[in-house]
């Protein structure tokens, strides 16, 4: 058998840079570029698009236009348009914007939810149910996130059978799929493997997905990992933008023109254009302040721009 024997022909993208990304960008993105940003990437192919995040704006200041950004949004069909929230009155915010579809999230590590959520995984889980019992009543798709998988920034290591435990009762309480988070880029190819063989025991690999950071650069190996064990869905950001407020240390997300890269060299289709999305970052990227970290946007942008020849 193949080392990719087990790849899936097809993998699904979740395009989280208007959320996870500019939530931790210092600079103030104005609305109507934040929108524009959203439907740039729409345009290039991805099939979901996490918006923006109903949550505390004094939280959360990137956030505050949540409901402006998806009300003003062209929709684009082929896409879904995904917003977060962090409780019941998150959940009817997002839906008075006109959310279709939308995320909830807990953490694997106590510590951590208090530092994200100021309450502890028990009360979060509160939370999910009451977002969960209204959104059956609107018959609206519900994606978990969960937070420090593998590593949290205040306790080291997690417990597996933490994540698993965590994971499977997400999953039972009604939500499609569960991705997990590599938070603050910690964890290692064999780590991956061991928390998703763990679930995967009872678990389709459709209900799962991966949200890796790329601090310590491991995040397309730990893609790999997933691809070989079946998985076919991964959350990316375009540019690299993102890491996480509440996660010391936390660099951005896997960059979406980097995951691309990789599939479009196995023959795995993603429905993305690549050169679409290095458009939408480079479009962003002077708001931001910073150059985006993604090293085949990077190259992209590069290969389009060289440097003068030396005299």
């Amino acid at each position: 058998m193949g080392l990719f024997e087990r790849a899936p022909g097809c993998v699904t993208i979740v395009e989280v840079g208007p959320r996870d990304g500019l939530q931790n960008e210092p600079a103030a993105i104005p609305t109507e570029t934040k929108v524009a940003f959203i439907e740039h990437l729409a345009a290039a192919g991805l099939p979901l698009v996490e918006a923006t995040a109903f949550v505390h704006p004094q939280v959360v200041p990137p956030m505050a236009d949540a409901a402006e950004v998806l009300s003003r949004l062209q929709r684009r069909p082929g896409t879904r348009y995904l917003a977060l929230v962090p409780n019941a009155r998150g959940y009817e915010r997002a839906r008075a914007a006109g959310a279709d579809e939308v995320a909830v999230f807990i953490a694997a590590s106590e510590t951590f939810s208090q530092r994200n959520t100021r309450c502890s995984i028990a009360e979060s889980l509160a939370r999910v149910s009451e977002v969960m019992a209204l959104a059956r009543r609107d018959r609206v798709p519900v994606r978990g996130y969960l937070s420090t998988a593998w590593h949290c920034p205040y306790e080291g290591h997690v417990d597996p059978n933490v994540a698993v435990r965590l994971a499977r009762t997400l999953l039972d309480a009604g939500i499609w799929q569960v991705s997990l988070g590599d938070t603050i880029g910690a964890a290692t190819p064999r780590e991956v493997e061991a928390l998703l063989v763990s679930l995967l025991a009872t678990v389709p690999a459709t209900a799962l997905a991966l949200h890796c950071h790329d601090t310590r650069g491991t995040a397309l190996a730990n893609v790999l990992v997933g691809l070989q064990l079946g998985l076919s869905t991964f959350d990316s950001s375009a540019g690299g933008l993102g890491g996480c407020p509440f996660a010391p240390g936390a660099a951005g997300n896997l960059a979406t023109e980097d995951l691309v890269y990789l599939l479009d060299g196995m023959g795995i289709e993603t429905g993305v254009s690549l050169a679409a999305v290095a458009r939408a970052a480079a479009a962003i990227e002077p708001l931001v302040g910073h150059p985006l970290p993604g090293r085949a946007y990077q190259a992209l942008r590069s290969a389009a721009h060289p440097s003068s020849p030396a005299a």
